[in-house]
């Protein structure tokens, strides 16, 4: 179980007082990578009030609450690790522009205008899959609406799936990515190289169905056809 603690009081960080916790979770041993805890309410009272900046404390226990020894954990301190081992912190912030009202030409500023209430409905939902992240949805597929029902008897249809959604930086464990979308991901973030965009959410495990067809010949043949059901989705 790895907790995410705000340092309140530097003196007894390790006290009740002393501390406020900001998130947990539990990890397996067995795996690698990175992982994201949103660390926002500390931000804010940083930023509040610099002097709070105490820092944070993380705290690594077995599931029973008991203490792991190395080589089990083993944090990733200034000199002893690769960069790309070390802990990151990622700010998003609002310069208040986006919000700002401004007059339009041959408007008054005070003078009431009237707006659309809301998006229409095929924007709304493109804007809505932008926010989501990546992940797999029901893609029902009509071998005849596809043209194929003359060939194939069986099934009529299946669900393929399909993948949609974002890879918003940073990429978490849970958005399947790989180490070349993780380093393009960052690379989009920063703005460092033009013409780079964000990774693409695609499935990353494909499944075979069985299809009942007739071949060239008019004979009835059972095949098994590969790659034809997204069975998960990752951002790469």
């Amino acid at each position: 179980q790895v907790s995410v603690y705000q340092i309140l009081d530097k003196t007894e960080p390790d006290s009740p007082e002393g501390q406020k916790l900001l998130a947990t979770r539990l990890l397996s041993l067995q795996g690698s990578g990175w992982e994201v805890f949103a660390i926002t309410q500390a931000v804010r009272d940083w930023t509040q009030d610099e002097s709070s900046n105490r820092g944070l404390l993380v705290t690594v226990h077995g599931r029973g609450g008991g203490t792991l020894e190395a080589p089990a954990v083993q944090f990733a301190s200034s000199g002893d690790h690769h960069e790309s081992k070390k802990p990151m912190l990622v700010l998003f912030t609002d310069d208040g522009r986006r919000g700002a009202s401004l007059p339009m030409a041959g408007v008054s500023a005070s003078q009431p205008r009237d707006f659309p209430a809301k998006l229409s409905g095929p924007r709304s939902a493109r804007s809505l899959d932008r926010l989501q992240p990546c992940q797999r949805h029901p893609l029902s597929v009509d071998f005849e609406e596809i043209g194929w029902s003359g060939w194939i008897i069986s099934p009529r249809g299946y669900n393929a799936y399909h993948c949609r959604g974002s890879c918003p930086f940073p990429l978490g464990e849970n958005m399947r990515p790989t180490n070349h979308a993780t380093v393009q991901s960052i690379i989009n973030a920063l703005k460092l190289s033009e013409g780079v965009s964000s990774p693409c959410c695609v499935p990353d495990k494909l499944h075979s169905i069985n299809l009942l067809y007739f071949d060239d010949d008019e004979n009835v043949v059972l095949k098994q056809y590969d790659d034809m059901v997204a069975g998960s989705c990752g951002c790469h």
